[in-house]
């Protein structure tokens, strides 16, 4: 059995952010698409999974620390009862599931965890349990370990390409799986591009059940709408005298239009806040649409014109940036 530390080249003493960074690069360098003439780079990546799988585990890790179960998760006791080791390619059900199912690469461009995405050992969690007690309490055979559970089928991956408003929204989506079925999905609390939900059961059969189907979600860009965070940005056109004198003007927002006031005497550039209009928060709450004035000038306006004529702008506004 390997030592986790030693597979994923980082200290025993290394931080979280070290340990998914070392897994990070590992797992682009090891990756099966990236290595289909090398079935050495599959078997080292599963074990660089099911190395980040354990060290990405504060329980298992600290259980590991202190020499109570090996680096395949299983007790280290010489009459424990822990489950056998893991079946499927490459020696660990956790590999496949990160590039496809049947034989199948990856989806294209598979990204290993995005900025705010969900945490991979957890995600890619193993799909076998330990194995069963033998009437005695300890292992089928006495002494020895139990033999694990039957295999679940393979993980089959998805991509759901989701509108911009719908993902702010969170509108429900519907996707067909690939036994043809179609089922709908709620979005999760937190998405944006590259987010991770797994469906238990919607993988393939296999003889310890069906394995699980993982969806991938891909945010289609906006005409108008970006997104900062949990924010969303939106570039407002607004006239001269809209600007000068101030009033209402209708904004559009991803839960439909709302009336903002803008305030007399707005520059280009101001930014107003309409409170609750962005993205969900992984705690319920959603972010804010910060809408960003700019003034749009008519090309070639007489009445402009002829007012400019008499009238001109004194201030020292560029007196700071004198050198």
């Amino acid at each position: 059995m390997a030592d986790p530390y030693s597979t994923l080249g980082v200290a025993r003493g290394a931080s979280e952010a070290e340990i998914k960074s070392a897994y990070r690069k590992l797992a682009k360098e090891l990756h099966p698409d990236r290595n289909k003439d090398n079935p050495k780079a599959a078997d080292r990546f599963a074990q660089a999974t099911n190395a980040y799988d354990l060290l990405s585990d504060k329980d298992k890790r600290a259980r590991f620390d202190r020499g109570e179960i090996d680096g395949d998760g299983n007790p280290t006791s010489p009459f424990g009862y822990g489950g056998g080791g893991f079946g499927g390619r490459g020696g660990n059900a956790n590999a496949y599931a990160a590039y496809g199912s049947g034989g199948q690469g990856g989806p294209e461009g598979f990204e290993f965890g995005g900025a705010g995405g969900p945490d991979l050992g957890d995600l890619f969690e193993g799909l076998f349990g330990g194995g069963k007690r033998g009437a005695s309490g300890f292992g089928g055979d006495f002494g020895g370990r139990g033999r694990g559970r039957a295999p679940k089928g393979a993980t089959v991956n998805y991509r759901l390409a989701v509108d911009f408003t719908d993902a702010a929204t969170r509108a429900t989506q519907r996707i067909t799986l690939q036994d043809g079925k179609t089922i709908d999905v709620k979005l999760p609390l937190g998405v944006e591009h590259g987010t991770q939900m797994r469906l238990a059961g919607k993988g393939e059969p296999g003889p310890g059940g069906a394995g699980d189907a993982i969806i991938t979600i891909e945010i289609r860009p906006h005409p108008f709408f970006r997104q900062d965070g949990h924010d969303v940005r939106l570039d407002l056109p607004i006239t001269l005298d809209e600007a000068m004198n101030g009033g209402k003007v209708k904004v559009p927002t991803v839960d439909g239009p709302v009336m903002l006031a803008v305030p007399p005497g707005s520059s280009s550039g101001k930014t107003l806040r309409l409170k609750g209009k962005g993205f969900s928060t992984k705690d319920g709450s959603r972010g804010d649409q910060l809408v960003t004035l700019m003034i749009d000038l008519p090309a070639d306006d007489p009445e402009l014109r002829e007012f400019l004529a008499r009238w001109s702008d004194t201030r020292p506004i560029r007196s700071g940036l004198a050198g």
